[in-house]
């Protein structure tokens, strides 16, 4: 008796994944069996990608954090254990954006910042 192979669902399968394989170079996006390993990295590097995504936009808003912070006197790692201890919880994100967009804003924030510093030198040298 002949071997069934399960030809509709096969081609079905086979097409999808060169649908997902089309644009790349050469055989990746004709032949099934190079395509289907194509397709399969590039999901993987997807993934990664979107994670590493997420841990660049954070580097970037740190750097522009400390940009702004050094220019009004004071370090990123200072101006954060400050925010701390003033109770002030803004993250990073919107701390940036306050320091590209309103200036103002941003420095009253440094401003706390110091205070709440000044008060934790203080509570540290009686104690």
């Amino acid at each position: 008796m002949a071997r069934a192979t399960n030809s509709p669902a096969s081609r079905k399968r086979h097409k999808k994944v060169l649908k997902y394989a089309k644009g790349y170079f050469g055989s990746k996006s004709k032949l099934f069996r190079y395509a289907k390993e194509a397709v399969q990295h590039a999901w993987q590097y997807a993934y990664i990608d979107r994670k590493k995504k997420k841990a660049n936009r954070r580097a970037l808003w740190i750097v522009r954090l400390n940009a702004a912070c050094r220019a009004a006197g004071l370090s990123y790692s200072r101006f954060i254990e400050g925010l701390n201890a003033a109770k002030i919880e803004l993250d990073r994100k919107v701390l940036s954006d306050l320091a590209i967009r309103d200036e103002v804003a941003f420095a009253g924030l440094v401003q706390q910042a110091q205070a709440a510093l000044k008060a934790k030198a203080a509570a540290a040298k009686t104690a």
